[in-house]
C-alpha cells in the first residue's frame, strides 16, 4: 500500500534574523476593465515578522519579489523569487503568466495510489468533464487538525483556484520558490515563527510561509509545488463546465478502484459535505504509521464513522495507570501507560482526575469546521478538562505536561489558542 508524504527535508533556514518576509494578500478587484488581474497595483508588503491580515495591504515591498502582483511582463516568469535562504532543491520553474483559462473545481477524487495515465485519459474523454488536474494531496496534522497540502504544478493547478487567484502571478512565482500558500484564514491558527516558517508536522521539514491567498473551499487549505510531494498523482481536480457534477460523479466513480474518494465541490455540496458521502484521509508525518488510509463517512452532528474494518485494527480498549480503563488508538497505549506510570512514580497521580477525563476516540470534526479532529484517529486525550478550557493558561501541573512530552505527546496549552486539557500523540515511542 502506498501513501502520499513529505520528502524528509527541510528548507535551508539561512536568512538572518531580520529578513524582510512578505506575505501576499490577495484584495479584491477594484472594477475597472483590468480587475480580473489580480491585486493591479497593489502593494506588495515586505515585514520582519509575520503580519495580520491587516497589515498585509498596508506598505510597499521592501527586498522580497518585485513588489508587483498583477499579469506585467513577458510571461516567461522572469520576476525576482523570494530571497529568504530558500533551499533550491524545492522550487521549480516560475510559472509566470496564466496561460490557460480558470476552470471551475467540482470533484475532488483521492485515491490510496496514483492514477494510472489509462484512467486519466478515460476520465478526460468522460461526457460533462472539461478538465482534470492531477496533483497529490497531503494531510498534515499541526495542533489537533488536520490540513489538506496540495502538492502541484503550479501553472496548471492554479487554474483550478478560486476567484482570481489564478491571475497573481506573485503568489504562484512564490509557491514555485519551494513556498507555502495558504488561505488567509488559518495565518492565525498555525504555528508560524518570527522568520515565517512553519512545521506541518513534528519531525516534517519546515516550510516557509509566502503567500495568503484564498484556496478551493472543502477541498485544499494550502499549496505547496510538486518538490514538496513523495507520492504523485493520488489526487485529481475535476471540472465540468455548464454541466452538473453529479452527472459525472457516477460514471467518473466506476472508473477508479474501490477505496476512492470523490467528493462534490460545487456549489450545491459545499455548503456542507453531503452525508455518507465517502471520504478518505491519507495522514502522513510522524503518527502515519498509526492512522494508514482512514476511509470513513460523514454524519450529522459533526461526527464521522470510521470504516469498521480500520477502527477493528486499530482502536483498542486497554487500563492504563490512573485513568483506568480507554479507548485509544493501540499504537499509543504503551507510551500513554508508560508516561502516566511516570506521573504516578513521581507522585503526581493525584494531579490527574480520572472524574475529569472526557475520552480519547471520538471520530468527529474539530468543533465547527469541517477538518478532522486527531481524536478521530484515537491518538489524543483530554484531561482535567474544568480547569483546563480552551484560550486558557489552564491548571495542569507542568511536570505532569514535561512527562507527558517526554513520552512523545505534543500538549495543546502551547498552541497559539491555547487548548490545556489536551494532549496528542505527536511521534510514537518505542517503550522498553
Amino acid at each position: 500500500m502506498r501513501r502520499a508524504g513529505l520528502r524528509g527535508r527541510s528548507l535551508s533556514r539561512r536568512a538572518p534574523m531580520g529578513a524582510a518576509i512578505a506575505l501576499v494578500l490577495l484584495l479584491p478587484g477594484c472594477g475597472s476593465p483590468d480587475a480580473d488581474e489580480a491585486t493591479q497595483g497593489a502593494e506588495v508588503p515586505a515585514v520582519a515578522s509575520t503580519p495580520s491580515p491587516a497589515d498585509a495591504a498596508s506598505g510597499p515591498a521592501r527586498g522580497t519579489g518585485s513588489g508587483k502582483d498583477s499579469e506585467d511582463g513577458d510571461g516567461s516568469g522572469g520576476g525576482e523569487q523570494p530571497t529568504v535562504g530558500l533551499d533550491p532543491a524545492f522550487a521549480v520553474e516560475a510559472p509566470g503568466r496564466l496561460k490557460d483559462l480558470p476552470r471551475t473545481a467540482d470533484i475532488l477524487v483521492q485515491t490510496e495510489s496514483g492514477i494510472t495515465d489509462e484512467t486519466l485519459e478515460e476520465i478526460r474523454a468522460l461526457p460533462g468533464v472539461q478538465d482534470v488536474e492531477q496533483f497529490s494531496m497531503l494531510q498534515v496534522g499541526i495542533e489537533n487538525r488536520v490540513l489538506n497540502l496540495a502538492a502541484v504544478d503550479p501553472a496548471t493547478f492554479r487554474r483550478f483556484t478560486p476567484g482570481q487567484v489564478p491571475r497573481s502571478r506573485e503568489v504562484w512565482d512564490r509557491v514555485a520558490g519551494g513556498e507555502l500558500a495558504i488561505s488567509p484564514e488559518l495565518q492565525k491558527k498555525l504555528p508560524i515563527d518570527e522568520q515565517g516558517f512553519v512545521s506541518l508536522d513534528t519531525g516534517s521539514p519546515e516550510v516557509h510561509l509566502g503567500a495568503l491567498a484564498p484556496q478551493i473551499e472543502n477541498a485544499v487549505d494550502a499549496v505547496v509545488n510538486v518538490k514538496w510531494g513523495a507520492e504523485p498523482g493520488n489526487a485529481l481536480l475535476v471540472s465540468t463546465g455548464i454541466t452538473a457534477p453529479d452527472k459525472v460523479v457516477k460514471p467518473l466513480t466506476r472508473l477508479l478502484p474501490q477505496q476512492t474518494s470523490v467528493q462534490r465541490l460545487d456549489s450545491v455540496a459545499r455548503f456542507g459535505l453531503d452525508i455518507n458521502a465517502k471520504q478518505t484521509a491519507f495522514v502522513v508525518g510522524s503518527v502515519s504509521s498509526a492512522v494508514g488510509v482512514f476511509n470513513y463517512t460523514v454524519l450529522g452532528g459533526g461526527r464521522i464513522a470510521p470504516e469498521p474494518a480500520w477502527e477493528r485494527a486499530n482502536i483498542t480498549t486497554a487500563q492504563v495507570p490512573i485513568l483506568g480503563s480507554v479507548r485509544c488508538n493501540k499504537a499509543i497505549i504503551p507510551q500513554l501507560t508508560a508516561a502516566l506510570r511516570e506521573v504516578v512514580e513521581t507522585g503526581l497521580a493525584d494531579e490527574i482526575n480520572p472524574g475529569e477525563y472526557a475520552g480519547c476516540y471520538y471520530p468527529r470534526f474539530i468543533a465547527g469546521a469541517t477538518t478532522l479532529s486527531n481524536h478521530s484517529f484515537g491518538l489524543a486525550l483530554d484531561l482535567n478538562t474544568p480547569g483546563n478550557q480552551r484560550g486558557t493558561v489552564g491548571e495542569m501541573d507542568r511536570t505532569v505536561v514535561a512527562i507527558f512530552k517526554k513520552w512523545g505527546f505534543g500538549w495543546g496549552g502551547d498552541w497559539r489558542f491555547t487548548d490545556p486539557m489536551h494532549f496528542e500523540a505527536v511521534r510514537i515511542v518505542d517503550v522498553r
